[in-house]
C-alpha cells in the first residue's frame, strides 16, 4: 500500500469491513499466514492467535467464529496514525457488540468498548496486530468481554 488512503481503506473497510459482515475468510484474507496477533484487556491473562497457530498460540479462525458467530458488530469513530514508509498504522476506535438472538450471550446487554489495535504489514497483508481493548460498560458477570478458553 503506498498512500494513507490505502491503509485506511484496508483498515476500516476491508479488515472491520469483513468482521462487520461476518465474514470469517474475508477476515482470514487480510492477515499474512503466518501473522501474530496479541490481545490484551485490562489485567487479564494476553491472549495470542496465529492463522498457523506455534506453541502458546490459539487458532485464529477460532476467534473470529466465536466472534461473529455470536455478535453483530460494528467499528466507528476511527483515529489513524499511519507511517507507510515503515508500513504501520495504529487505530483507535469506538466498538459496539450486540449479541445475536441465537449467540451464547445472547440474555446480555450491549457492550461499547473502546479499542486502539497496532498493525504491521507486509505485501498488503496483517502481519502483526496488537489489540487493546476496554470494556466502557466495566465488565463484569453479566457483561462478558473476554474470548473463552477452549
Amino acid at each position: 500500500m503506498d498512500d494513507r488512503t490505502a491503509y485506511i481503506e484496508f483498515i476500516e473497510h476491508r479488515y472491520f469491513g469483513s468482521v462487520t459482515a461476518g465474514d470469517v475468510d474475508g477476515v482470514l484474507d487480510c492477515f499474512d499466514d503466518n501473522a501474530d496477533i496479541v490481545i490484551r484487556h485490562g489485567d487479564l491473562p494476553e491472549r495470542r492467535f496465529s492463522p498457523s497457530p506455534r506453541h502458546g498460540q490459539d487458532k485464529l479462525l477460532s476467534f473470529y467464529q466465536h466472534l461473529c458467530a455470536n455478535y453483530n458488530c460494528w467499528f466507528g469513530d476511527f483515529h489513524h496514525t499511519i507511517d507507510i514508509d515503515e508500513q504501520l498504522a495504529a487505530s483507535r476506535f469506538t466498538v459496539r457488540l450486540n449479541p445475536k438472538a441465537n449467540g451464547l450471550y445472547a440474555a446480555f446487554p450491549e457492550q461499547q468498548l473502546l479499542n486502539c489495535n497496532f498493525f504491521e504489514f507486509a505485501d498488503s497483508r496483517i502481519k502483526f496486530m496488537l489489540i487493546y481493548y476496554s470494556n466502557r460498560t466495566e465488565g463484569s458477570a453479566d457483561k462478558p468481554t473476554g474470548y473463552p478458553k477452549p
